[in-house]
């Protein structure tokens, strides 16, 4: 793997209680954890305090198993940072499915402190029924479909939800990256689709209903599975996960890139402190860090660890004009180079970071 450098991932303060699979979501400084494996318990993350808060619990009759978590999208207000909402939508189980909503006011607001005074507020911060305009409580698919591992991403005019029910002849696994790419306009989506060995680019045609699937390059690095992913730019980061070899699992530590644009794999030379899989990365919205959550070792032991890592590691993108300029400065030091540089190669070269 060659430098094996951790010092990348900065250790936060721990989970209020273990979680493995435990679906997040980002809004403004901070991150929603809506439960886990069988834990019900809801909290809030603030990325500047470092602090941990008590949102609420799922219903005593829901056991969750691998459920998923999406943010609704209000078309009135798309991309408005300025709302003092958001609206959850959550689903996923196998024998004892659910599809539940909440309405989120942040609870390092003083906006609740008001809710016993008003009726508008009495309902937030609680998951419920997810009903459609008569009030009937809308079911996603059918009694028999197994909902476990499920995932989902919002887009469309109409806000839909596209779920992974309905690609049932091929995803029969729960370990799987399901990602948004792009709008192609503003009645076509693109979706990216990793399942153990099947890599496709999905394209929707929200006017016709129509779907176009095509493979993606999955040759060239082993199958691993139950890896957190979070989609930056162009790429798509995999940290840990596992894999088999001779019929074992390997649990592992090292971090992988797909890039979009040119279908292609990398992996980093940076690796995670330890070995980790079922846990959860997500982009803070605010500052630019990826943060990991929670997850399983490689004993089995479901983990309290947060910790949280710059984009800029992994995506050159990000990086500013002189940041580049002190790492060329570093190689041409490490390679030895005395003569033949130019002003012109760091200009090419800050050109070709901010492409790839």
């Amino acid at each position: 793997m060659g430098n094996q450098n951790t010092t990348i991932f900065q250790d936060l303060k721990e989970l209020p209680t273990p979680l493995s699979h435990s679906p997040c979501v980002s809004y403004k400084h901070e991150i929603i954890i809506c439960g886990g494996w069988y834990k019900k318990a809801c909290y809030s993350y603030h990325t500047i305090k470092n602090e941990y808060k008590f949102i609420c619990e799922y219903p005593s009759d829901i056991k969750l198993h691998r459920h998923f978590v999406v943010k609704m999208v209000d078309s009135n207000n798309n991309n408005n940072k300025d709302i003092n909402q958001i609206t959850l939508l959550s689903f996923g189980g196998h024998e004892n499915k659910h599809t539940l909503v909440m309405k989120y006011v942040s609870v390092w607001s003083n906006i609740l402190d008001i809710s016993n005074k008003s009726d508008e507020l009495s309902n937030y911060n609680q998951w419920v029924p997810f009903t459609d305009n008569q009030n009937h409580p809308i079911i996603t698919g059918r009694d028999d479909d197994n909902y476990e591992g499920m995932r989902a991403v919002i887009g469309g005019i109409k806000i839909i939800c596209y779920l992974l029910l309905i690609f049932h002849g091929i995803l029969a696994s729960i370990f799987r990256c399901f990602v948004l790419n792009e709008e192609k306009n503003k009645q076509n989506y693109q979706m990216l689709l990793f399942c153990w060995k099947i890599g496709l680019s999905i394209e929707y045609d929200e006017d016709n209903n129509t779907f176009q699937f095509h493979k993606l390059v999955c040759k060239g690095i082993a199958p691993f599975h139950a890896s957190a992913y979070v989609r930056i730019n162009d790429s798509i980061l995999f940290f840990g996960g596992f894999s088999y070899k001779y019929n074992k699992s390997i649990y592992l530590k090292s971090v992988h890139k797909y890039s979009i644009r040119e279908d292609k794999w990398i992996t980093f030379q940076n690796i995670l402190p330890s070995p980790l899989y079922d846990s959860i990365a997500i982009l803070s919205e605010e500052d630019n860090f990826i943060h990991i959550i929670g997850g399983e070792d490689d004993k089995g032991t479901t983990l309290s660890i947060h910790m949280k890592t710059k984009v800029r590691v992994w995506d050159t993108s990000q990086l500013s004009k002189d940041e580049i300029k002190f790492i060329i400065e570093y190689w041409i030091r490490a390679l030895k180079i005395k003569l033949g540089w130019i002003d012109d190669f760091d200009h090419i070269i800050f050109k070709y970071s901010r492409i790839k």
